[in-house]
């Protein structure tokens, strides 16, 4: 939850938050989630989450897909309207007007300004 709500954060650790809903299913979801929305990072938890579920479906692991999808579902009725980056707020004008422009529809669905995709975490999923 620390690293969700950091407002800059190392691009690495960054990129490992997709990580730990694949490595740690049994996560306390009710916690996290309460969390992310006290402080108002449900967006960010949404969209990283996203990111593992599609992951799962890459390798294949459709219980965890699924159990992922449910997460995802129960964020949605929270999804702030917001414009948020994904632990960047650092980024210049240029940068951000650049992602708003080239973001996954991902991204733009949980209104981040990323241009980080699943594509990009062969070297931290399972």
């Amino acid at each position: 939850m620390e690293a969700l709500d950091s407002d800059d954060l190392d691009l690495r650790v960054t990129e490992a938050l997709a990580w730990l809903p694949l490595a740690y299913p049994h996560l306390d979801w009710d916690w996290l989630t309460a969390n992310a929305k006290l402080r108002d990072r449900q967006n960010r938890l949404g969209f990283v989450v996203e990111l593992a579920r599609q992951a799962a479906a890459r390798e294949g692991r459709s219980q965890l897909e699924e159990k992922l999808a449910n997460r995802i579902a129960k964020l949605e009725s929270s999804r702030l309207v917001k414009e948020d980056t994904l632990c960047k707020e650092s980024m210049t004008r240029a940068e951000r007007a650049w992602l708003r422009e080239h973001r996954s529809k991902s991204a733009e669905h949980w209104n981040l300004l990323t241009d980080l995709t699943v594509e990009q975490l062969d070297h931290v999923v399972l």
